[in-house]
């Protein structure tokens, strides 16, 4: 399995500044299981104050889900739409 980014002595937020500034996609799922950061919605706000320039766009749950299992495990429930549910996906435009 891939490892995401460590978290340094700056936070969790900086291990989601880091992972979108590498050009990847973040959820506020995978914030939250990949980094521990529960808000992420505050952190791009942080970052748009601070002049990035930050994309948004709904995705399927079953994306993010997909994603996530590069790194952890997370399996949804049998029942769950996955592939009805949506979920912002934000990235750094360069």
């Amino acid at each position: 399995m891939n490892q995401p980014p460590t978290v340094g002595r700056h936070g969790l937020t900086l291990a989601v500044r880091e992972h979108l500034a590498a050009g990847q996609p973040l959820t506020r799922l995978e914030a939250l299981v990949l980094y521990g950061v529960a808000n992420l919605p505050a952190a791009i706000k942080e970052m748009r104050d601070q002049g990035w320039v930050v994309a948004s766009r709904w995705i399927p749950y079953a994306t993010a889900v997909r994603r996530i299992n590069e790194y952890a495990v997370l399996q949804p429930p049998a029942n769950l739409p996955v592939r009805e549910i949506q979920l912002t996906e934000y990235w750094v435009k360069t």
